[in-house]
């Protein structure tokens, strides 16, 4: 049974309203189940009339009337909240850090760890709310004791468990997601919204990383870090080409090398490793990219940290496929062994366990151990 139907009193409920579909369906539904809600929406830049008319992130003006508009529709109040100067210290400027150390974030992770359920919530709290709502496809599962656990949503295909397995227990107390036990297609989520009357419900779902309006996240990096050549080598350590900035790219990487030099075997070459301290990047075969182990740090769990070692299933990117680990946690980083090598496995990422739907937790990769390269 799922957080939202197993409360019975009416909770006072904070909306996060992005401007899109499901968030606005979200709140709908929240409302509807008795819940006293408010619906605000989070002003995350501190000049979001510069983005392009039609950007598919979430900080546009056009965004914040749309969230208005469904709340108005819902009856519900509705606040705008600026957490612009939070979120760029805490998501923005991390993003970029990560990448000139060579690492390869999910800022949508650190958005919900840092923003959503930490900003938000302790206003949220403060103000004495009892939970916060979002649109994310995910449950919290309330078991007999009163304790809560992250579970898959209903539907895989819409599952967005990963980018929430940074939420810890005390999070989990006031997490609130009414679409996470809805086995829908998106059709009939927009259909429902149809219905209710939300002008948002044939608006484009949000794919970009939101502070870059464009999609250009080599070209935001560059502006922000400035152009910074350098050589890109082969295993060998052989000059094979050059690049403008080896934060332009990432492990398992294939297209946009633009390398003269063709491989000896005619075969493709992918991004091995990115060094800046020599402002090197090394390329090879895709056999060299695969990792048989890892280590992860700063772990976050979704309840009560495993003890001794376990058999999980792991997820490396809110698209990905789970595979089968083996993980324990020594000396306070988290120990990883795959059951088969996988690839693209990149420092920065996040690693999540899960224990059949449940979310065990999750933690950030540091180091990984490759397989024996083919020769």
């Amino acid at each position: 049974m799922t957080e939202t139907t197993q409360r019975t009193r009416p909770l006072r409920v904070l909306a996060a309203m992005s401007g899109g579909v499901d968030s606005a369906v979200a709140a709908a539904r929240a409302a509807e189940a008795g819940h006293d809600v408010t619906g605000v929406h989070l002003a995350l830049s501190a000049n979001p009339q510069s983005f392009r008319t039609g950007a598919r992130g979430c900080c546009t003006i056009e965004d914040s009337r749309d969230a208005r508009r469904a709340a108005d529709v819902i009856g519900i109040p509705f606040y705008v909240w600026d957490l612009a100067e939070r979120f760029r210290e805490d998501v923005v400027e991390d993003f970029v850090a990560e990448y000139e150390a060579g690492r390869t974030p999910n800022p949508c992770l650190r958005c919900n760890e840092k923003i959503k359920f930490a900003a938000l919530l302790d206003k949220a709290l403060a103000l004495g709310f009892d939970a916060v709502c979002t649109g994310h496809y995910a449950q919290v599962v309330t078991l007999p004791d009163g304790t809560r656990e992250l579970h898959r949503a209903s539907d895989m295909a819409k599952d967005q468990s990963y980018v929430l397995g940074v939420l810890d227990d005390k999070q989990l107390a006031h997490a609130m997601f009414p679409l996470g036990d809805t086995v829908t297609t998106k059709e009939e989520i927009r259909a429902e919204a149809e219905r209710r009357g939300l002008a948002v419900a044939k608006k484009p779902d949000s794919h970009d990383i939101c502070f870059i309006a464009d999609g250009d996240t080599q070209g935001f990096l560059a502006r922000r870090l400035g152009k910074s050549e350098g050589d890109i080598v082969d295993e060998s350590g052989t000059k094979i080409g050059t690049h403008e900035g080896a934060y332009g790219y990432t492990i398992g990487q294939r297209k946009g090398l633009r390398i003269g030099t063709p491989a000896r075997d005619g075969k493709p070459r992918y991004v091995l490793d990115i060094s800046p301290v020599d402002n090197t990047v090394t390329v090879g075969p895709a056999a060299s990219l695969d990792v048989t182990a890892l280590t992860a740090i700063k772990p976050r769990w979704c309840g009560t940290a495993p003890s001794g070692p376990g058999t999980y299933t792991a997820q490396l990117r809110a698209h990905g496929g789970e595979t089968e680990v083996t993980a324990e946690v020594v000396d306070g980083e988290l120990r990883v062994s795959f059951a088969e090598p996988v690839r693209g496995v990149a420092p920065g990422q996040a690693i999540v366990l899960y224990d059949g739907t449940r979310v065990v937790g999750s933690a950030t990769i540091a180091a990984t151990v490759r397989a024996t390269a083919a020769v």
